[in-house]
């Protein structure tokens, strides 16, 4: 079996959650063809040493099919779940009083071990519970209990979660101590990303980097929205971060249902605007768990994710628990190769491209600017960005080029967090030290790949100073030479400026 046409083709990324029904090495192998770009971890389910098995053996097939994989740890963050019920469920209705209760016995109080909770909770707050199923309204609160009545009734279990939607919960740490255990653990499996949940501001990502330098380790960080205070919070949220995820969901939860969409498509233009990368996640193909083929609603989920301008699409149940795994990734990929065709001829993303981005580097922006005006006047093979953080990239990939987007690094974990960018294929490649070094290996590397012929265009951008991880200032209209051979030492590909 050989990597399907959809997932060479393809420009949007896709992470898949791995679990039961994926972390085996025939089913990761075919997500890997099929077009799976990065996998994410849901660290509240399961061990480390279970996943770390999972890791090991995902970046290992990876790299036996020559294919980029990123890894993103996704932490339970401030999760708040009621205790144990006797003789569950416990059927409330409508009108019901229910108290909880710091240190309930389920029976007469409902325990809810969570003192932050009680400490913010104030009368007439709403209570969601169970995934928005119930709905309580807290009549009275005090320090240790509180008395609610219930709006909306049902069967209720044990550990079920409780959500807060119109309060803002100060009192919750943005990171818990099986976080911090989660992180640590994380960070010595050398992951990509963090996902972050339940960020509310910019602090919350701070405390996380500040940990992270505390550990001495780093990773780039993914905030998940989900919280309403994080829409008030957004922009700034976006420039703390190094990407975003659109976590519908939780969300949906906090926020009335049909505000989501218009929530979705604000976040991914902001997130597009400040280049970015945004994941759009939570029940994409939900009707694949279940069945071979998405409901027609499910499909043009995913394809109006992507024409808004997402970076990537997400799978949660699909692939971690769902019966069709590899098929739930099949189909994702080649719904993103029909979006992305009519997306690109109908010049969608046409506003950002030739616009700087408005970041610290005012150089940098203009010569990513730059390239699109070049790119389009001299219809290169690629857009090749020599990159030690993936910076250029990530501008690059922000105006959605027509050329490919070949990114080329020395360093590894650049490499793999490029997977999760649109558009942009990484590719390794040894350190170089001057412009004529960085010319000859990006002609080599590419020729090597099968991605540069004699005759060819290339608009390449990089940084110099090499190797301090400098801002892009410098770009070059390169065309291959036609003289195809490289002598033993690894002498660039014969070619000539243009």
């Amino acid at each position: 079996m050989s990597v399907s046409a959809s997932a060479l083709r393809k420009k949007t990324k896709i992470v898949a959650t791995l679990g039961p029904a994926s972390a085996d090495e025939a089913s990761l192998r075919a997500m890997i063809r099929e077009g799976m770009d990065v996998i994410r971890i849901n660290f509240s389910h399961g061990e480390h040493e279970e996943h770390r098995t999972t890791i090991e053996l995902a970046q290992r097939i990876a790299a036996e099919e020559g294919r980029v994989l990123a890894t993103m740890c996704d932490i339970q963050g401030p999760k708040i779940r009621i205790g144990e019920i006797p003789d569950e469920p416990l059927e409330l209705f409508a009108g019901d009083a229910i108290r909880f209760q710091l240190e309930g016995d389920g029976s007469n109080c409902i325990s809810l071990p969570h003192p932050e909770l009680f400490r913010d909770a104030q009368p007439g707050m709403q209570l969601l519970l169970d995934d928005g199923s119930l709905e309580l309204t807290v009549e009275a609160a005090q320090p240790q209990l509180l008395e609610c009545r219930v709006v909306v009734g049902g069967p209720l279990t044990s550990r079920k979660g409780v959500t807060a939607p119109k309060a803002s919960l100060q009192s919750l740490s943005a990171i818990t101590e099986k976080d911090r255990r989660d992180i640590e653990f994380a960070l010595q499996m050398n992951v990509d990303y963090i996902a972050m949940s339940f960020v509310r501001s910019e602090e919350d990502i701070h405390e996380l980097r500040w940990l992270m330098r505390h550990l001495r380790k780093k990773a780039d960080i993914i905030a998940k929205i989900e919280k309403h205070d994080a829409l008030q919070n957004i922009v700034e949220i976006i420039a703390a971060a190094d990407g975003v995820m659109v976590a519908r969901g939780d969300l949906g939860l906090e926020t009335p249902a049909e505000e989501v969409p218009f929530q979705q498509k604000r976040i991914i233009t902001l997130c597009n605007e400040a280049a970015k990368p945004v994941i759009t996640a939570t029940q994409m193909l939900s009707s694949m768990i279940h069945h071979p083929r998405p409901t027609r609603a499910d499909a043009s989920d995913v394809y109006n994710a992507i024409v808004d301008g997402t970076d990537a699409v997400m799978l949660s149940n699909e692939t971690a628990v769902g019966q069709f795994p590899v098929e739930a990734v099949r189909t994702m990929a080649n719904i993103s190769v029909i979006a992305e065709s009519h997306q690109l001829e109908s010049g969608e993303n046409a506003s950002l491209r030739g616009r700087p981005a408005g970041g610290k580097d005012e150089i940098s922006d203009a010569i990513s600017a730059a390239s699109y005006e070049i790119a389009r006047t001299v219809r290169p093979r690629a857009i090749v960005t020599a990159t030690m953080s993936g910076y250029t990239a990530r501008h690059i990939a922000r105006g959605r080029p027509l050329a490919p987007i070949i990114s080329l690094t020395p360093l590894p974990e650049t490499y793999r967090r490029m997977a999760l960018v649109w558009g942009v294929q990484p590719l390794i490649v040894k350190q170089f030290n001057s412009i004529e070094s960085m010319i000859a290996t990006v002609v080599r590397k590419l020729h090597e790949e099968g991605l540069a012929d004699p005759g060819d265009v290339l608009v390449i951008l990089a940084g110099t100073p090499f190797g301090f991880g400098g801002r892009t200032n410098m770009i070059q209209i390169h065309r291959v030479g036609d003289a195809g051979e490289l002598d033993e030492n690894g002498a660039e590909f014969a070619a000539e400026e243009v």
